[in-house]
Formats: C-alpha cells, sequence, structure tokens
C-alpha cells in the first residue's frame, strides 16, 4: 500500500512536511518562555528536577522571564522569517512544565500568543502530572479554533528508571494522561530519551511497541546527554553513566522507526547542549548531520517508518 506521509527523501514522516500539507506554507516552531517552574523542583513531588536537567541553561536570568512573551515572539518569528522563509508559526511553550500554573495565567498566555494574526497554534510543554482537568478543558476549547499540541515529557516507559532520574510520575499516570487528552480536538506528541543507564536496545523497542498502541500524533527522541551541573554529569564522571555511541544510536533509532506507524510524525530525533556545558557525548555534529545520519542508515537498509508493523507497513510515497 502506498502513502505519501512517508517523504521519499528522509523515509520517516517529518514534522515540517506534515506542517507544510497541513498549513499549506513553511511553518516554524517559536520557543517562548512563560515563566513556568515544575513539580518535581518546587516540591510538590520533589526538589531538584531530572538528572539531566540543567536549570540555568534553560532560564538565566530565573524562571520568571523578563521579557514579555510578544517580544520573544517577534524575536523569534523574525529569525525564522530570515533563516527558512516562514510564513506562519506555532508558538511552543518549551521550558519547564507549562500548565503548571493557575488555569487564568494558562488562558491568559495562551490566548496572547494565538492573538498574533501569522500564529496558527501553540504547542505546550508539559508532564503527566501537571495537566488538572481544567487545563485540559482550557486545551480543549482552544483546540476547536487553532492548532494545539501537548508535549507530554515520558522519557522512559520503566517507572525504575523513572524513580532513578528523579522524574516523578510513573508510567501509569502517563497513560492515564494520554486517555483524558485523546479525543479532543488535539494534537499529542511524546518526549522520550534513549541510553538511559540500565536501559536495554530491547527495552527501547518495547517502548516504539508501546507508542504505536497509543493515539499518539508525534514523537520526540534524543539520546541522553551530560550538561555541567548536573548529577547527571557527576554519574559520568563516576563511571555510572557511559554514553552510548554515534553508530549504536543511529541503529536504535532506525530499529524504533521501524516499528512507528506512518501516520505518527517524528519531530525530533537528536538532542544537544552549547558546547561550552557540554560534558557527554560529544559527537560534534549538528542537527541535520544527526538527521540524516539516520537518514542514510535506512536507506542504507532499504527500510523506512512502519514497515515491520504487523500488517508489513507502507512504502515510501514520493510527496
Amino acid at each position: 500500500m502506498i502513502t505519501p506521509l512517508i517523504h521519499h527523501d528522509l523515509h520517516f514522516n517529518s514534522y515540517g512536511s506534515y506542517l507544510r500539507r497541513r498549513f499549506g506554507c513553511r511553518v516554524s516552531k517559536v520557543n517562548v518562555d512563560g515563566g513556568f517552574t515544575c513539580p518535581n523542583r518546587d516540591g510538590a513531588k520533589g526538589t531538584g528536577g531530572c538528572i539531566y536537567c540543567d536549570n540555568s541553561s534553560f532560564s538565566p536570568g530565573g524562571t520568571v522571564p523578563a521579557i514579555p512573551i510578544e517580544t520573544q515572539m517577534a524575536e523569534g518569528m523574525a529569525y525564522h522569517r530570515k533563516r527558512l522563509g516562514s510564513e506562519k508559526f506555532i508558538i511552543y511553550f518549551q521550558k519547564f512544565t507549562n500548565t503548571y500554573a493557575p488555569v487564568d495565567r494558562l488562558h491568559d498566555l495562551y490566548s496572547r500568543a494565538l492573538a498574533h494574526p501569522e500564529v496558527v497554534g501553540i504547542s505546550v510543554g508539559t508532564r503527566p502530572d501537571a495537566l488538572g482537568d481544567d487545563a485540559v478543558e482550557l486545551l480543549t476549547d482552544l483546540a476547536r479554533t487553532s492548532y494545539v499540541c501537548v508535549e507530554l515529557g515520558l522519557q522512559s516507559m520503566d517507572d525504575r528508571i523513572l524513580q532513578r532520574i528523579n522524574r516523578g510520575h510513573t508510567l501509569a499516570e502517563y497513560l492515564e494522561t494520554v486517555e483524558r487528552l485523546a479525543g479532543r480536538g488535539m494534537e499529542i506528541c511524546t518526549h522520550l530519551i534513549h541510553g538511559f543507564p540500565g536501559e536495554t536496545h530491547d527495552d527501547f523497542l518495547r517502548t516504539a511497541q508501546l507508542m504505536a498502541s497509543l493515539p499518539m500524533d508525534s514523537l520526540k527522541i534524543h539520546q541522553l546527554h551530560a550538561v555541567k551541573g548536573t548529577q547527571l554529569a557527576q554519574w559520568y564522571y563516576e563511571g555510572r553513566f557511559i554514553p552510548l555511541q554515534h553508530q549504536q544510536y543511529v541503529a536504535d533509532i532506525c530499529d524504533f522507526l521501524e516499528l512507528i506507524p506512518p501516520t505518527m510524525t517524528i519531530q525530533r530525533l537528536y538532542g544537544s547542549a552549547p558546547q561550552a556545558i557540554r560534558v557527554a557525548p560529544n559527537w560534534n555534529l549538528k542537527n541535520n548531520q544527526m538527521w540524516y545520519s539516520v537518514v542514510n542508515e535506512l536507506k542504507r537498509r532499504g527500510t523506512w517508518q512502519g514497515c515491520k508493523l504487523a500488517d508489513g507497513g507502507l512504502h515510501v510515497s514520493n510527496l
């Protein structure tokens, strides 16, 4: 069976291609800082945050941004217009947990973002344990007239790993939240990290099978990497965290993609940190170089996203 979803050059369903199909032009995501924190930082679930999270690299000026989101939006949109020729934008509330506030504050921030005439929607990064019913209803209401994507940080489906990395939530909470969000007109994206100590290749592929079974619209995946000042960096220095090698990571990602339905878009396959704070791994690859490491491996194999699903998957088609 032929599908136009799988990009013929990439061998997977890229999010950028999906946005172009949906909106008829180039659409870019613009990151803004809404001044949030996390329940595993402020004591509600724990303190210190996840072991790999570098607070200062996220918000050098503190958790409350000094710059209004309208100014942040304008600067980000100008950058993407010049660099990529983008015509429309999705405002991405990225840093920390962007539903972790009273619903009136959420409504104010989201509405201000959507008020711009060149903004087609919002993407909201959050956690499974920080989405109250009032926030879900707000997002549902906004999704009736605008594009809304909720980005849920799962990171690992193994509760032992989630506890070890100080996530503060469980797989069961994630699954319950996905169920609450499904069918409400908004898209759901899951964030995953590969390479945790104790995680095997088979564990990672079981995660792919879990994602394939859920009403998921898109995925973000990146390798576990340590930055200065984090507990994970200390684990690296102590020999408790051994990063994946580049070739192994690429092979694992391709194995993963082969088990993911072609209907799911892929937003990210690689994460990086500024060289000044990067500890390990130090692959020294730009995002597009890592992207094409995966593409070239899929081409070498002659495989594509979803090709190993039970129904035989779908073949690559020109867009």
